[in-house]
């Protein structure tokens, strides 16, 4: 059974359909890729997927169910959206990867503290980044480094299925493959799967093992 199933997708803005007849499927493993112009709705493909945004048309499963048998926030955990420039509050790295855990559906998942504070630091080590980054200032953070945080805390909560924004867009080509690494590590390590947007053919060809959905024209 897959993780993540969707049939017959379609959004309609004011302005008309912006896409219709979208279908696909996560299983354990899957690595997928959405690719396509700029404006033709590949973010709001993910956030529909994930319930921030309603369908117009078609159906989405979660493990065989509609997600209407969850809990909205229990679902969002489970099929995680990390938006290109995730939000980030003030404070330092350690706060901003600490967040979720104020929130029930998060309160028994990983944080940066604790017994599991080490997985952050891991985590962090294999981006290429020393120890004392968890102690700076999310203010002063560059547009990569708080993709780099965005994507460690949604690693840190354990989804089933991650959807990925353009998750490397302001990274170094060195940052862009480490990050590519730890988060095709995270996809083989379990029961996961995986939809990464990109527009650098390059960067399809290494993180994909699935399907491709094309936005906007012919793969």
């Amino acid at each position: 059974m897959p993780i993540l199933a969707a049939v017959d997708l379609g959004c309609r803005l004011p302005s008309g359909w912006i896409w219709r007849g979208i279908t696909l499927s996560l299983s354990a493993g899957d690595r997928a890729v959405l690719t396509g112009p700029s404006g033709t709705g590949k973010s709001l493909l993910l956030r529909t997927l994930c319930g921030l945004d309603r369908l117009g048309e078609g159906h989405v499963l979660f493990r065989g169910e509609s997600p209407r048998g969850h809990d909205a926030p229990d679902f969002r955990a489970r099929v995680m959206y990390v938006q290109q420039q995730p939000l980030l509050i003030p404070g330092t790295v350690q706060d901003n990867l600490d967040l979720p855990t104020r929130f029930k559906v998060h309160a028994r998942r990983e944080s940066g503290e604790g017994e599991n504070g080490g997985r952050a630091g891991d985590l962090l080590a294999q981006i290429g980044k020393p120890a004392d980054f968890l102690e700076q200032r999310a203010s002063v953070l560059s547009g990569g480094e708080g993709q780099v945080v965005g994507i460690v805390r949604a690693l840190l909560l354990h989804p089933d299925v991650l959807l990925l924004d353009e998750p490397t867009a302001h990274l170094d080509p060195e940052t862009t493959r480490r990050v590519e690494e730890v988060v095709l590590e995270w996809v083989g390590a379990g029961d996961r799967a995986l939809l990464w947007t990109s527009h650098d053919p390059a960067q399809v060809d290494r993180v994909r093992r699935g399907s491709r959905i094309q936005l906007g024209g012919v793969a």
